[in-house]
């Protein structure tokens, strides 16, 4: 099953895993209005879809996302208002993404095959996991053309210490897979063409356990980072006690205490 979009390539994996497609290699697979429009889209109906249990970000080409589309910025400074409706319009949208990425009941798994940088970069941060092959590269560089990458500032910032990220960000240099790695914003790096496979592995392993689980899981992670560590343990508690009383906890604990696989009901 495809997207109607060109620049958007959707297909339905086994297992429950969806695969999302970035491929506008014309503009190095830009965060254009368009192709950020199509994947809060597909996101959105991924969400709500009971058998998506992980997706995947992926790109053709050699470039995972070089950001925004700086031609269409040019073109709307050419506006009465110098462009400034059309930049807030932009960036609520790319937050807008980038939430829903977070807000997504289903893990997102970046798969980055080539170069991402500044808010190509920000969208690999955002995402749940990521991999890449060994030759990918990184970089916020908006401080090169001055324009700094604050809204990407805001996933690396949440991904990468403090050093790190205003290293990226004040430089503007580039950094390879391995560095990323070490820096915590990808998990792995393969050679390029295991890299699909690698990260069909992570996912199907993903998509092979409890979908409610993983979902009440992912929401409290994120929902106990920004609090203090009081307010965190209370927070997980609730959640703690939300979980047991679900049908797939007293399941997996009675086949892990009868040696068995357990039987989800994704409830």
């Amino acid at each position: 099953m495809e997207s109607d979009s060109k620049i958007l390539h959707v297909d339905h994996l086994d297992g429950g895993v969806i695969r999302l497609t970035m491929d506008d290699q014309n503009t190095s697979n830009s965060l254009s209005e368009r192709m950020m429009k199509s994947l809060i889209e597909e996101l959105t109906k991924a969400s709500s879809d009971d058998s998506v249990r992980v997706i995947i970000i992926a790109s053709n080409g050699s470039v995972f996302s070089a950001g925004h589309n700086l031609r269409e910025i040019s073109i709307a400074r050419k506006q009465n208002d110098f462009g400034e409706k059309y930049f807030h319009l932009l960036f609520e949208t790319c937050s807008e993404l980038m939430k829903l990425i977070v807000a997504c009941p289903r893990p997102v798994i970046a798969e980055v095959s080539g170069v991402a940088t500044a808010a190509g970069c920000q969208l690999v941060a955002s995402c749940d996991l990521a991999t890449a092959s060994e030759s990918a590269q990184f970089a916020t560089p908006g401080v090169n053309i001055g324009l700094f990458c604050s809204t990407p500032m805001v996933a690396l910032s949440r991904n990468v210490n403090k050093k790190h990220a205003m290293e990226m960000l004040l430089t503007g240099d580039m950094i390879g897979a391995q560095k990323a790695k070490e820096i915590g914003l990808i998990n792995n790096y393969f050679p390029e063409p295991e890299l699909s496979n690698k990260t069909m592995l992570l996912a199907n392993k993903i998509a092979s356990k409890s979908s409610m689980t993983v979902s009440i899981g992912k929401n409290a992670f994120y929902g106990q980072s920004d609090l203090d560590l009081s307010s965190a343990y209370e927070y997980a508690s609730k959640i703690m006690v939300e979980n047991i009383l679900r049908d797939d906890a007293e399941e997996g604990i009675q086949a892990f205490l009868e040696k068995r696989h357990p039987i989800w009901k994704d409830s």
